[in-house]
Formats: structure tokens, sequence, C-alpha cells
């Protein structure tokens, strides 16, 4: 497959990301060196080769939650910015 600047300007406006002429340039050098890449991989001898769904094989590897300690509200809040004797503050966001 060969870049070209319409697939970057599909891409981009796909993106919502505006380039100039030299940043699109750029990308379609290093997009079509990322597909050759992926190319060149195509050539490897696969036969016989069992699909991998994951690379080690341990999965759902897990740890006990432990509680291991908790904060006063004092030292909770002693690097806040904003807050009050027991709040962090933080600005409205939720407008009605």
């Amino acid at each position: 497959m060969e870049i070209n600047i319409a697939i970057i300007d599909k891409l981009s406006a796909l993106s919502k990301l505006e380039f100039d002429v030299q940043e699109k340039l750029n990308l379609q050098i290093e997009l079509q060196k990322m597909l050759d890449f992926v190319e060149k991989l195509n050539e490897v001898d696969t036969e016989g080769i069992e699909p991998l769904m994951h690379i080690s094989n341990q999965f759902d590897v897990f740890r006990k939650d432990e509680v291991a300690g908790d904060f006063s509200v004092h030292e909770a809040l002693s690097n806040a910015n904003n807050k009050n004797e027991q709040f962090f503050l933080v600005p409205k966001v939720i407008n009605k």
C-alpha cells in the first residue's frame, strides 16, 4: 500500500487534526515506514506456528486486596490548594 497526501488528508479529517504541508510530508514518510515494516513481517514463515492469545502463559494474575493504611483528614488535605476543614474544594463543572 502506498501512503499519499490524499490518505494523510483523510486521516487528518477523521482525527480532526490539522497539518501544514511539511508536517503532511513528514507523516507520509513515517507512515510509509511503518507500513513497510508490517509488510516485511508478512515475509516471515509462520507455517506450523500456533497463534497466541497472550505473550506469556500467565493471565488473570491478581493480588489480594489488603488495607495498607489510611490517612487522617488533616493528612489528606495537607497539600491541597483549595480546602475547608473537611473537604477538597474544586471548581463547579456542572451547570443547571
